[in-house]
């Protein structure tokens, strides 16, 4: 009901759901005190295939009355539990406090299996076989739905079993990222760069930057544009981890590889987001999942 915008809705279903069960008991009132007129043999003279007659006996007492407990029980269901409008129930019970409460108990209930992780380093959990186990899980559970059950990711999700961290790949830098979360902005720049012209040449320019396959004239002629670029990207391009802004020197990229790519990243910019765990996983959990991810890139003969 949190979704209404104003008390009318709440009054229209409550409303609504009263008269269907008061409807059910009027009707079935008016039912068991209608009489029909019946024949010497007991029947309402209807006829049917011949010899098919409809008898006038009265409904069943054990039907009529479960009905009316049914509707009685619905009453006294809606008067405990939310089920009219805006009404909480009696009891103010509610999904969301249901959930939190099931959580905070199966929590309690880890509590004594985390305690053993508190006092270690990411670096020393990352080799422990019982926690990388516990963070795969994790991993699992909250992560492998962007970055991919082996947490290689995919376009507009990072790769995080290589060396390439946009904000950083230290275990303190990871575990603000998974506890805080993280919203990535490249703003439009194409008012900034120019024409369209100029706009193909500094993706050019930016290809070169890598080492990928480029127009060298084109490149040459978008390397004074990427000026309006290098305030996040510096001038080297090697990108800016406390602004979360890439490195365009290397082979990854993020939002797809290209002239076109870069083009439409220059034109209309991006927006991504890491949405926060804080609230979702416990400290501990944290700890311990930070303490996974870092271990993916840190194997021994990981890409760096």
């Amino acid at each position: 009901m949190s979704d209404f915008t104003s008390n009318f809705w709440s009054i229209y279903v409550t409303a609504l759901t009263l008269l269907g069960i008061f409807g059910c008991l009027l009707l079935l009132w008016i039912t068991a005190r209608k009489k029909v007129e019946s024949t010497a043999d007991n029947t309402t003279g209807h006829v049917w295939d011949g010899d098919l007659m409809e008898m006038n006996n009265p409904m069943p007492r054990w039907w009529m009355w479960l009905f009316v407990i049914t509707s009685i029980f619905g009453l006294g269901y809606l008067a405990i539990y939310p089920g009219l409008g805006n009404y909480g129930g009696q009891l103010g019970w509610s999904q969301r406090a249901q959930y939190d409460t099931e959580v905070n108990k199966a929590n309690k209930e880890l509590e004594p299996m985390y305690a053993r992780f508190a006092s270690m380093k990411p670096e020393d959990m990352a080799g422990d076989a019982q926690a990388m186990a516990i963070g795969e899980r994790l991993f699992m559970n909250n992560c492998a739905q962007c970055h991919g059950s082996d947490a290689r990711g995919s376009k507009g999700f990072p790769n995080l079993s290589d060396g390439d961290w946009l904000h950083g790949g230290t275990p303190d830098k990871i575990h603000e990222t998974i506890t805080k979360g993280r919203v990535g902005v490249m703003p439009p720049m194409a008012a900034a760069v120019g024409s369209p012209e100029d706009v193909r040449n500094l993706a050019q320019y930016v290809l070169s930057l890598s080492g990928s396959p480029h127009d060298s004239l084109r490149a040459s002629l978008g390397k004074e544009k990427f000026g309006a670029c290098a305030a996040c990207h510096g001038m080297d391009g090697k990108g800016n981890q406390a602004l979360g802004a890439p490195n365009l020197t290397d082979d990854i990229w993020l939002h797809g590889w290209g002239e076109n790519a870069i083009i439409a990243m220059i034109n209309n910019g991006k927006t991504n987001e890491m949405p926060a765990q804080e609230g979702k996983l416990t400290d501990a959990q944290i700890n311990v999942l930070t303490a996974y991810v870092w271990g993916l890139s840190n194997k021994p003969g990981a890409a760096r």
